[in-house]
């Protein structure tokens, strides 16, 4: 396969290193891992065509790769798989600042993108903390702390252009805001994790750089007098960009890992945008006082771009803050996703939890959607007991009238609760991916567990 692959693409497109391999058998949150047969870094969409074809004719599978940064296992190999890595497609192709659309390559990253709009006064907002290729947060759905405000990766994708199982290469959608023509498959791509099809082109949302930024940090006695306040917050109907949720033991990690000094209290982030300074004081000045009858016993305000900018970064490092205070170990990362009113008794009850369990970890959460993670680190012994965590946290959820994952998709660790979740509609999505990918070559194995 190896020699057949450098024969159609040439030797400069594939690679059977080690540490290529080892690199394209993994994702960020999951602990097996298993090597591809090879890494083919792809140039173009005929390149992808060809990978699928010759897959195809020879029972390999194929998984897209954009920056490895997914969480659920979606990366694994499963059976021999041929890991197909997009990001040498990282070409900014066009942008319309006149009607806020640029259309991008697959492997282009949300900071390049953004790198490139400043100079226009727009920015692409999907913001999942890590730099994300496009085409990797288009495949899973990809939201993060700007979502309540701007939306996930749904929203903001108007086109793309995939390449199918059988190596033909299909656009999906119009570049335009709304439309009524025919059946919306662009989405039914948008979170399939490369099961459906190779996601190589995207046609994005671009949105005006907010004139005016107003962000605060709030602190509260427990983490249900945050969650409380949050949802608050969103009752009143506060067109908030950004509304984050951090734990205390989150808050003391990041003081550690980043050199900070935030008091160690459970944290609401809130962020207003506006255009104009009055709006955005009315905005902050109703939302302190709601917080403040919600329990707030402290706030600051962030009052330059340079503390704005700290602050995200906080927010965002809140992870490796956590790895890095306990090395060696295994983090099992879980979200969840809740109707809003039902939010802050699902956040109390994942901290009884974890407390009860006697776990080591953290909360946060885009707590503005009633979408929040749990992140354990836990030693071999403890491992077993962190996935009963998460299958608990999973199953209140889905009680409560929620779902599985908010964000970060199926993938392995999510698939058994499918069933529970979608009961008979599971059916159909089996017969949308046989219709789809009738061989079975993209990324098998996941997101759909098995009719058996």
């Amino acid at each position: 396969m190896v020699n057949r692959l450098i024969e159609l693409l040439g030797k400069d497109k594939v690679s059977v290193s080690q540490s290529d391999l080892e690199a394209h058998g993994r994702d960020e949150g999951y602990p097996e891992t298993a090597k591809p047969v090879a890494v083919v870094y792809a140039e173009s969409p005929q390149d992808v065509s060809a990978v699928l074809e010759l897959a195809a004719a020879n029972d390999h599978a194929v998984i897209p790769f954009g920056a490895g940064t997914s969480l659920e296992g979606s990366l694994l190999p499963l059976k021999p798989t041929i890991s197909l890595d997009l990001t040498r497609m990282n070409r900014i192709l066009e942008v319309h600042p006149e009607d806020f659309l640029a259309v991008v390559e697959a492997g282009v990253t949300r900071k390049q993108l953004n790198e490139r709009l400043r100079r226009e006064g727009l920015f692409f907002p999907v913001d999942p903390g890590a730099d994300a290729s496009l085409g990797g947060m288009a495949a899973t759905n990809a939201s993060g702390t700007t979502t309540v405000r701007y939306g996930g990766m749904h929203q903001n994708v108007l086109a793309l252009e995939a390449v199918m199982a059988n190596g033909e290469v299909v656009r999906f959608g119009r570049p335009v805001r709304k439309t009524s023509s025919g059946y919306d498959l662009k989405d039914l791509l948008i979170g399939s994790e490369g099961t459906l099809g190779v996601i190589t082109k995207l046609w994005v949302k671009l949105h005006p750089l907010p004139a005016e930024v107003h962000t605060l940090r709030v602190y509260f006695e427990s983490i249900t007098d945050a969650a409380r306040g949050a949802y608050a917050l969103m009752a009143a109907g506060l067109p908030v960009a950004r509304l984050e949720l951090v734990d205390e033991q989150a808050i003391a990690a990041v003081n550690r890992h980043l050199n900070r000094s935030y008091p160690e209290k459970p944290l609401l982030l809130v962020e207003f945008h506006s255009s104009t300074p009055a709006a955005v004081a009315a905005e902050s000045e109703f939302a302190e006082e709601l917080l403040r009858d919600a329990g707030a016993v402290g706030m600051d305000t962030a009052q330059t771009a340079e503390e704005r900018t700290a602050q995200w970064e906080a927010r965002h490092e809140a992870y490796w803050a956590l790895v890095h205070m306990y090395p060696g170990r295994e983090y099992l990362l879980t979200d969840t996703a809740v109707p809003l009113s039902k939010m802050p008794g699902l956040v109390e009850y994942a901290q009884k939890l974890m407390q009860e369990m006697q776990l080591t970890g953290n909360i946060l959460g885009h707590v503005g959607d009633g979408n929040f993670h749990t992140i354990i680190a836990a030693t071999a012994e403890e491992y077993p007991r962190a996935e009963e965590f998460s299958k608990k946290l999973v199953t209140r959820a889905l009680e409560l009238g929620g779902t599985a994952t908010g964000e970060h998709g199926i993938g392995l660790r999510k698939m058994k609760f499918m069933e529970a979740e979608h009961g008979p509609a599971l059916a159909w999505m089996r017969r949308v991916k046989q219709a789809f990918d009738p061989a079975g070559v993209l990324n098998p194995g996941k997101v759909l567990p098995s009719a058996e």
